[in-house]
């Protein structure tokens, strides 16, 4: 299952990035949401499983209302996308350098040896949500916030784009 899960995520990250389309990135973005909860459920972590599901793809959901609102009919209509193999390898090329960074950071720091030297030792949920609204040094309230910041300036720059077109009219 595990493997499944990986594929279909693999696959639906590229096609995400690849695609002109805004509603078929939104798709291919919800099923790697979708799959990462799937992923989240066969570690047994149902909280973090059940909150993907709500929170990102209850996003998702948004997103699609606001790709509708904001871009007509008419575009939607006759919209053919072609293959153009320079802009898939221009992508691969940065998704791989990225990966790269990632992995050769990950390396060079010891996350990957603190999972080596306690096998079974499974993370208090307490010792989680500590992390998550704490504000200390490694905790993530300010993240999430300015997050939420950003996500609300974005819900209303998409407003304010739909009344401009609406007025233009």
């Amino acid at each position: 299952m595990f493997a499944i899960l990986a594929v279909i995520i693999i696959a639906a990250a590229i096609a995400s990035v690849a695609t002109k389309s805004i509603m078929r990135a939104v798709t291919a973005l919800l099923f790697v949401l979708f799959s990462i909860a799937g992923m989240y459920f066969l570690l047994d972590y149902t909280f973090l499983g059940t909150a993907q599901l709500s929170i990102y793809a209850g996003g998702m959901t948004m997103i699609y209302i606001f790709a509708i609102q904001l871009i007509s009919k008419r575009t939607l209509q006759g919209l053919k996308e072609k293959f153009q193999p320079k802009r898939f390898t221009i992508a691969a090329l940065v998704a791989l350098t990225g990966l790269l960074t990632v992995v050769i950071v990950q390396l060079k720091s010891a996350f990957f040896n603190q999972f080596s030297a306690k096998p079974d030792v499974e993370v208090p949920m307490q010792q989680i949500g500590n992390a998550l609204m704490g504000s200390e040094k490694y905790q993530y309230v300010l993240p999430f916030e300015f997050i939420s910041v950003f996500l609300l300036a974005c819900i209303i720059g998409g407003l304010v784009v739909s009344r401009n077109k609406k007025e233009d009219k």
